[in-house]
């Protein structure tokens, strides 16, 4: 383990536990995937939050552990041989937490790859177009006159809960009875358009029954329910 003092990040967010991996987050969809990733798993971890409304995301401090200022990101101090690891993207850490902890992510190849490909559904599908319908349906785009831009999101979110709900039809989870880092990735996304975002009756979530069947599920994990609120107030 190295001295995470050689991390400019430390300096706004001082490690309190420098032997946990760190954290810095909000409870955001994207944020979510990892702290409850961490809660599944029972890394030990050490959780930092980010404040958007004073723009610590845009911060220096921040934008040395992630240049593009967007989260979570993460320092692990006892990475790769040993070396303290930073990582940002939230599909690339819950990657990374699934190999060091051998969960969440099957070990055969075939099961690997299939997990990675709903993975990548979500990272470039599901958040950007669900993101969208929030910009136009909650925040700023609804004053738009023109809804022709909420409409062809609203149109791309359905199919991507098409595709979800026909997934899920014959399965417990995204890969059948087994719970992935894809499932992880995916719902905390389907619960941010149905409640924070409020377009569940805009995109008709009642003719997807098994993505909100599946969703219950998820939300039902007690390390779902922890993670959900990391990092706190």
């Amino acid at each position: 383990m190295s001295d995470l003092a050689q991390f400019a990040i430390t300096r706004k967010w001082p490690a309190r536990y420098p032997e946990r991996l760190q954290l810095y987050s909000l409870p955001t969809p994207n944020g979510v995937k990892v702290s409850i990733m961490l809660e599944e798993t029972g890394t030990p971890y050490e959780p930092h939050r980010v404040d958007f409304e004073a723009n610590e995301q845009l911060s220096p401090e921040f934008r040395s552990l992630n240049p593009y200022g967007k989260i979570p990101a993460i320092i692990d101090p006892n990475g790769p041989g040993g070396e303290p690891l930073p990582l940002f993207e939230s599909g690339a850490i819950l990657i990374y937490l699934a190999d060091k902890s051998g969960q969440f992510l099957p070990r055969a190849p075939t099961a690997r790859y299939q997990t990675l490909q709903w993975l990548m559904f979500q990272v470039g599908g599901v958040g950007p177009m669900f993101g969208q319908v929030g910009f136009f349906h909650k925040f700023a785009g609804r004053e738009y006159a023109d809804k022709r831009p909420r409409d062809r999101y609203v149109g791309e979110s359905q199919r991507l809960l098409r595709v979800l709900d026909q997934r899920l039809e014959a399965r417990t989870w995204l890969l059948g009875d087994d719970y992935t880092i894809a499932d992880i990735a995916v719902f905390p996304w389907v619960r941010n358009l149905i409640g924070y975002y409020g377009a569940g009756e805009l995109v008709g979530i009642g003719d997807f029954p098994h993505v909100t069947r599946a969703l219950g599920a998820f939300l039902a994990r007690p390390a779902v329910a922890r993670g959900l609120d990391i990092p706190r107030r």
